[in-house]
């Protein structure tokens, strides 16, 4: 072999450590791309959950700060002592009470039934407390309410009685997923907060216009127009209360404890709609006024005999000293 055909050794291996070279430079890159992506990776990552939890924490913060409003109530009850003379107008002209009834003591004292008459509070007897626990999708809290819009009101109007509604939400699961009982009894709690004067009227204009157990209800919107329609003072703000649902949480709390703590002047708690007079649970017919007003005079008629009568005290007699 000549020496032109023998092979440059030299150059070859150059050739070969040249490439190999670049191959490692590649690779590196290759590596330091790799690298660079993993952590701008990490970083967006970790950026996202960072964000979530400062956005999870500025949520629990704002719930946190918001404060848990309480409605103008007493004992977890709106109480009704008067009423405006126009509800009142119209409630007339119904029968749910007698023609110029007679006072129950009167009609006790004489023998006479008392059926549609009027309690009548002795000077020393306080008003009978009446106390109704309402659900506004419940059957039975309408059909009480119905019946008994009239001599209710007159039995107020006269201070014979003061009312005490208690808004419960019994029949929360019973409204397609609106929670009705719920956002009715808020909205009672607005009224009775920022309109007093109307909410006689407002909570039977709800039972009046009750819906069906198992449909949607009324819109927030349509409890706000309802309000409106009975006319109540400060529209926009009673409005605003119901749409923001500010006394729902209230609503919640209420409705827990008339389940777990017993009513006023009685040893059991709440199990459905009832209505209290004086301590002692009626139980007769919802949708009759005449025996409600029977219960209700006759709870009278005991608290009027049982008022003890204030008897006269005698001056004490001094003896004249013997003259001297």
């Amino acid at each position: 072999m000549s020496s032109d055909e023998t092979p440059n050794v030299p150059a070859r291996r150059d050739r070969r450590e040249a490439v190999r070279e670049k191959a490692a430079a590649v690779q590196a890159r290759q590596r330091r791309g790799r690298v660079a992506r993993i952590v701008v990776g990490s970083v967006v990552v970790a950026a996202v959950v960072v964000g979530a939890g400062v956005a999870v924490a500025w949520t629990l913060g704002e719930s946190a700060s918001q404060p848990q409003l309480s409605p103008d109530v007493q004992d977890d009850g709106i109480t009704v002592d008067s009423i405006p003379a126009s509800v009142l107008a119209s409630f007339s002209g119904g029968s749910s009470s007698a023609e110029n009834p007679p006072a129950a003591s009167d009609a006790a004292a004489s023998g006479a039934p008392v059926e549609g008459a009027t309690p009548e509070p002795s000077s020393t007897q306080q008003p009978l407390k009446i106390e109704v626990y309402v659900d506004y999708l419940s059957q039975a809290s309408s059909d009480f309410q119905l019946a008994n819009a009239q001599q209710l009101s007159e039995w107020v109007s006269e201070s014979a009685a003061t009312i005490s509604y208690h808004p419960v939400a019994l029949l929360t699961g019973k409204s397609n997923g609106t929670k009705y009982s719920l956002r009715s009894a808020g909205a009672a709690a607005c009224v009775a907060t920022y309109a007093p004067d109307s909410f006689f009227a407002f909570n039977h204009k709800l039972l009046e216009q009750r819906p069906e157990i198992d449909t949607d209800g009324l819109s927030d919107a349509d409890l706000a127009v309802l309000a409106q329609a009975v006319g109540v003072e400060n529209p926009k703000r009673v409005t605003r209360c119901i749409e923001d649902a500010s006394f729902v949480p209230w609503v919640q709390k209420a409705t827990a404890r008339a389940l777990a703590e017993p009513v006023e002047g009685t040893d059991a708690a709440l199990t459905g709609p009832k209505v209290y007079v004086n301590g002692t649970p009626y139980n007769g017919d919802l949708t009759d006024a005449k025996e409600f007003a029977q219960f209700v005079l006759t709870l009278a008629s005991e608290a009027y005999f049982s008022t003890p009568t204030p008897t006269a005290t005698m001056a004490p007699t001094t003896t004249p000293s013997p003259a001297p």
